[in-house]
């Protein structure tokens, strides 16, 4: 969500070119909720906050505005050792692979799977943070926010959740999730909210539900992603890799968590994740990211040289 907004202009052939400086904060709605993000709670900082500083480069041309580059500074309101001094018992974020944390995230995913009311297993999409904070009698408490995606595989299936693969983007249903999960005592709480799918219409006879791929991850193109309202899943923008159009709904970056963050490691049976590489869309890209946020990429993304 924009928090303040400095522009300025300059006269080009058939049009001007429009510079935008955006300053970011960060919503408590993931990008697969249907929300408005004009409607969504902003994150305070005792909940340690994300915030982006964002130049935006824009081109007019009859009418048509196209956003051409943007570069962010992605970064947490306030670093772990300034929330100290502020507040000592407010919760840290946790690099995105902590081993702990991911450990708390595939307690709470098998637990999740154990609801039998759900049609399908669902797997790990993406962790979008980990906080943790230490509490007396309880040891050190984790407290990851992370997304879970529907899978083909029916529940009650004998069948290793690993050799599971999501439904198509369109298709599935999806659930964002917080956990509460002692050192001492495992699993606390897990609550989620569930999205529906976008296409909800039924296979006709014989007809086999669509694979559209292993693993929901991977960004393509220019994620100026405004939770695309109203149309489930967000497609993460323009797979062929062309900038977003401004005055076809297009809105700038925002400071929300997106991405893919770690997997945790792939275990054995129900409710295990798939063993994924660590994704990290833009990196090399950026100097001395934060490993506990996902940052929003630069657009588009600078050439590597080729040795």
């Amino acid at each position: 969500m924009n928090d303040s907004l400095t522009l300025c202009s300059f006269q080009v052939d058939g049009g001007c070119n429009v510079k935008l400086q955006l300053d970011l904060r960060e919503t408590k709605c993931h990008t697969i909720n249907p929300k408005p993000f004009e409607d969504c709670e902003i994150r305070d900082m005792g909940e340690r906050a994300v915030k982006a500083n964002c130049t935006v480069l824009m081109t007019i041309t009859d009418g048509d505005a196209s956003i051409t580059k943007y570069e962010c500074d992605t970064r947490q309101e306030k670093t772990n050792l300034e929330m100290v001094r502020i507040c000592p018992d407010c919760p840290v974020l946790l690099p995105l692979n902590n081993s702990e944390g991911l450990k708390s995230v595939h307690e709470a995913t098998a637990e999740f799977n154990k609801n039998t009311s759900n049609q399908h297993y669902y797997i790990l999409k993406e962790v979008g943070r980990i906080s943790t904070g230490y509490m007396m009698g309880l040891g050190m408490n984790y407290y990851p926010e992370f997304v879970l995606v529907e899978t083909h595989c029916p529940m009650g299936s004998r069948i290793i959740i690993e050799a599971c693969i999501p439904l198509c983007p369109n298709r599935a249903r999806h659930a964002f999730c917080r956990s509460s999960y002692s050192s001492q005592n495992g699993l606390l709480s897990t609550e989620c909210d569930f999205y529906p799918a976008e296409n909800t219409t039924a296979l006709g006879p014989g007809e086999k539900e669509p694979v559209c791929g292993r693993h929901p991850h991977g960004h393509g193109g220019p994620p100026p992603h405004a939770h695309d309202h109203g149309h489930g899943p967000p497609p993460h923008a323009a797979k062929e890799g062309r900038p977003p159009h401004a005055h076809k709904g297009g809105r700038p970056p925002h400071a929300h968590d997106h991405g893919h963050g770690p997997p945790p490691t792939g275990g054995k049976g129900k409710g295990s994740f798939h063993p994924l590489r660590c994704i990290y869309p833009c990196h090399g890209f950026l100097v001395n990211p934060d490993p506990a946020l996902h940052p929003i990429c630069p657009w588009p993304l600078p050439h590597r040289p080729h040795n």
